[in-house]
């Protein structure tokens, strides 16, 4: 029986075949190993062969020789079997279109497709990648990284030298209508009355405005002290002209006294009745930027008109060129002064690896957040992963897919045929044995 060896063509390419299936040289070297292991496992059933033929024809004149006729016989039947079931992989055996054969070429598709959802389920699962990216500890490693200086003034340089490139390709057209389309037009949409109550609730957490009252009492009391000649003038300028010059005088005294009076106590008391109203007072404006309409449409009114006011656009044109002239001369400098000292913030990106080190509390968190973020960004894609592994095999060559494979594993499943060679020869071996026992 005439056995199909590997040639030469199995190295020969398609055109236009894909990199993941272009013969490599590392792929040579496989094919010509494959094909030294197939002229093993051949030889094997033509040795097997020859012996069953030699033990039959002289089986007569010496019994004996029935035990290696057996052995022959049973060897020929399973060495045949395998190569028969590791031929019809990758190809049709013998040319012949038996069905079921051609595994690979014929079910390529489903191939690709098992095996982009069994990556899925069982390499591309938040389990299996938080556990792998734990063990790794990346964040230690780039604190490590990180804390040499060399390290991170390479680091600072190149993330200058790429901002300020980045910077000088742009337009300022651009970053305008960058900063109207994704700020100032969100402004614009965004309610900006709550945003404030929101903010007045946490000024006032904690009684933080009374931090403020009392800022406010400090500074009305400094007020009244440095013009308190004027307030007297004020009243005696105010006051009729019958007055006397004398109760002009006894009124101002008793205005800045009682207003000392009232700031003082104030001040000293944090349960005086004008704290208690100026919470109200406080609680009532909060109330009324959350649900007063009239109140929310003035400060809508308010925050428009000051969108729409050229001085925004002014502000935002200065501090693209400010941040532009700065990243231009930092890299400037950067490249004049190569050895010179450490600055800000290379010293900041040494000194942040640093204490992620020193810190174990840190770096447990800097690692959580590494695999946290890896993770969940495994968990997103793996669908996409499992359907770009199935569309790509699908996009391959059938032929092409059948002949990279068989380099792949083609030498391991030639020991296939050898073990069946000879297994198939021991059973043939027992059962003749067990044969004669029985026949006695």
């Amino acid at each position: 029986m005439a056995i199909e060896p590997v040639t030469d063509s199995a190295a020969v390419q398609p055109a236009a075949v894909p990199a993941a299936l272009q013969i490599t040289p590392d792929d040579e070297l496989k094919r010509v190993r494959l094909v030294k292991m197939k002229r093993v496992a051949t030889l094997m059933l033509v040795v097997v062969a020859l012996v069953f033929v030699v033990a039959r024809w002289f089986e007569s004149q010496y019994p004996w020789l029935g035990f290696v006729r057996a052995f022959a016989e049973a060897a020929m039947v399973g060495g045949i079997a395998d190569w028969f079931a590791v031929t019809a992989l990758f190809r049709h055996p013998l040319g012949i279109p038996i069905p079921h054969t051609a595994i690979v070429a014929s079910r390529k598709d489903r191939i690709g497709t098992a095996l982009g959802n069994f990556v899925q389920r069982n390499f591309l699962t938040r389990e299996v990648v938080a556990g792998k990216i734990a063990a790794m500890k990346l964040g230690d490693r780039a604190a490590q990284w990180l804390a040499r200086p060399e390290n991170s003034r390479r680091l600072a340089r190149h993330a200058a030298h790429g901002l300020s490139g980045a910077v000088g390709v742009m337009r300022d057209e651009d970053v305008q209508e960058m900063v109207d389309r994704g700020i100032v037009s969100r402004l614009r949409r965004m309610q900006a009355a709550p945003l404030m109550a929101r903010l007045f609730e946490l000024m006032t957490t904690g009684g933080r405005h009374q931090a403020l009252l009392d800022d406010a009492l400090r500074l009305a009391a400094k007020f009244l002290f440095e013009n308190e000649a004027m307030i007297r003038e004020k009243v005696k300028a105010e006051s009729p002209w019958w007055v006397p010059g004398a109760v002009d005088s006894r009124v101002g005294d008793k205005i800045v006294s009682g207003v000392e009076k009232t700031l003082v106590a104030v001040a000293a008391d944090p349960d005086h009745p004008l704290r208690q109203r100026y919470d109200e007072a406080v609680d009532r404006f909060v109330l009324s930027l959350r649900e007063n309409p009239e109140t929310i449409a003035r400060f809508e009114l308010i925050k428009l008109d000051v969108l729409a006011h050229p001085g925004v656009a002014d502000f935002s044109r200065e501090v693209w060129g400010d941040v532009k002239e700065k990243l231009a001369n930092y890299a400037e400098r950067l490249a004049d002064d190569a050895e010179k000292e450490p600055d800000q913030l290379e010293q900041w990106l040494a000194g942040l690896g640093q204490k992620v080190l020193e810190d174990p509390v840190l770096s447990a968190k800097v690692n959580g957040w590494i695999v946290e973020i890896v993770s969940y960004s495994v968990e997103q894609a793996r669908e996409e992963v499992a359907k770009l592994i199935s569309a790509t095999v699908a996009a391959w060559d059938a032929d092409a897919t059948s002949r990279k494979i068989e380099l792949q594993i083609g030498r391991d499943l030639q020991f296939i045929r050898i073990n069946g060679t000879i297994v198939g020869g021991l059973v043939g071996l027992i059962l003749y044995s067990v044969g004669l026992l029985l026949n006695r």
